[in-house]
């Protein structure tokens, strides 16, 4: 069954800004808690759409790839410093 994209993407967000309380950063499969009736390929699309619209930031370790609310904890640029072009 599919699931509403709008409705989706609300949920991720309500979802990671209650966990972002405790836990700022979020694995993917940390986001499919939202909805569990969700496929992960529907998760992962809504997240990177809300990830474009500037309601959730990616934070990349380098070998991890994390969700974050924006706000909340640390930004790669305070954990790592600006990296240069």
């Amino acid at each position: 069954m599919a699931v509403d994209l709008e409705e989706l993407k609300q949920k991720i967000l309500e979802f990671a800004t209650k966990k972002a309380k405790h836990k700022s950063k979020m694995y993917i499969k940390d986001l499919y808690k939202a909805d569990p009736n969700a496929k992960p390929r529907e998760i992962k699309k809504a997240a990177n759409q809300l990830v474009q619209e500037g309601k959730l930031e990616f934070f990349s370790s380098g070998s991890t790839t994390m969700y974050g609310v924006p706000g909340f904890g640390k930004s790669e640029e305070d954990q790592f410093g600006k990296l240069e072009e």
